[in-house]
């Protein structure tokens, strides 16, 4: 046993620190029933940001087999949006769910058995990445990457670990959350006090929607206070992630000598100039553009369809277009549309945004613009369109 100079073991230590701990934490919120009602919470909340991330992170990666469907127009909006909105709200439920169950956290010994050693790893697995998944969320969001690693790769695998733990944490208390949450249980002198609690943590999250919803849904767009981006602020009255300048291209020289060519697997390869693609008959469509920080924009865009250009160039129905860049690096500089995609009317390499010509920064003298698409997958500066 190890002794300190005064005597005490550290064990002994230990036990007077827990004992201390509790006793600072002994209001009547920290109990089984209040942890349920946030548990339950949770779950909900973190089963949406889990499916919903997957959809993210599938239509961003799209395996060889998998098809994502051009319709509903705004799906991607609306799952994008619940997912950074929704795990934004999340914050406040996990933070008054952990300071409910603090004192647990604290016991001593930290396990008794190999069981029980194992499902505290699985909390503190849970626990941990919950809050790296929420904090590291929230800086990306805010453009603020403070870390060498791929974000989008360690949001990725840590939401597996994640949602893993939460499943099998939600098996082994199941039956303290039925009997807690469901069970009816005379009123006791805290009751109101734990409804006070709850209802204040549900105003929370819910102010934390309010504030940031705006950023995809126009009419709430003055109450978006903490949004990283307002959906009208941005040239021509669409938001900007990555500018002309950002990319390495200039939008004179484009104009000067620019050409989108069509190559690959056709029957007659393109090379158009900008005053031939003016030229073409004109289609417009009212498309949004939705970020994978959750923010998206509505307007209306003009240019010509990307089925009529394969088409002409004689482009198999089933064939895949990878749609390249004058930007000269980067992970997006080039996206893949499938069949699903290019064959739809409202799929443009577009011309003009809102009546105008493209700004720079909205990728003049070309760019894509497809429905229910992440605006990543919306390359701008479009200059060869490769077909397999």
């Amino acid at each position: 046993m190890v002794r300190r100079s005064d005597g005490k073991s550290l064990e002994r230590r230990a036990e007077e620190f827990v004992r201390g701990v509790s006793g600072r934490f002994s209001s009547g919120l920290h109990s089984e029933r209040t942890a349920a009602q946030l548990g339950v919470w949770l779950g909900l909340s973190f089963t949406v940001a889990f499916v919903t991330g997957l959809v993210s992170h599938f239509m961003q990666h799209p395996p060889a087999w998998l098809l994502w469907p051009s319709r509903p127009v705004n799906l991607y909006r609306v799952t994008q949006g619940a997912h950074v909105i929704g795990g934004l709200a999340t914050i406040p439920l996990l933070l008054a769910k952990l300071w409910t169950v603090y004192p647990r956290l604290f016991q001593w010994p930290p396990f008794r058995s190999a069981p029980q050693a194992v499902e505290r790893a699985l909390v503190l697995a849970l626990v941990g990445g919950s809050l790296f998944q929420l904090v590291t969320g929230l800086l990306n969001i805010s453009y603020a990457y403070l870390w060498p690693f791929s974000f989008t790769a360690a949001h990725y695998w840590t939401a597996y670990l994640v949602y893993g733990a939460l499943v099998i944490h939600v098996v082994n208390e199941w039956a303290k959350v039925r009997a807690r949450f469901w069970t009816r249980e005379p009123v006791g002198p805290g009751d109101m006090a734990r409804r006070r609690f709850l209802a204040t943590v549900a105003a929370a999250s819910g102010v934390t929607v309010l504030v940031t919803v705006g950023e995809t849904y126009p009419p709430l767009a003055r109450w978006a206070v903490l949004a990283p981006r307002g959906p009208r602020i941005g040239p021509q009255g669409v938001p900007v992630n990555k500018t002309a300048a950002a990319a390495g291209v200039s939008a004179v020289a484009a104009d000067a000598g620019y050409r989108l060519t069509v190559t690959g697997a056709v029957r007659t390869p393109l090379s158009l100039t900008y005053a031939d693609l003016l030229r073409w008959p004109q289609h417009t469509a009212r498309l949004p553009i939705s970020c994978v920080e959750g923010w998206s924009a509505e307007a209306e865009w003009a240019g010509i369809r990307l089925r009529d250009l394969l088409a002409r160039a004689g482009a198999a129905p089933d064939a895949v277009v990878t749609v390249e860049s004058l930007e000269r690096g980067g992970a997006y500089r080039s996206s893949e549309v499938r069949s699903p995609h290019w064959g739809d009317p409202l799929t443009l390499l577009a011309l003009r945004l809102n009546g105008a010509p493209l700004a720079p920064d909205h990728g003049f003298p070309l760019r894509l613009i497809a429905p229910n698409r992440p605006g990543v997958l919306q390359t701008k500066w479009v200059t060869e369109v490769v077909v397999t």
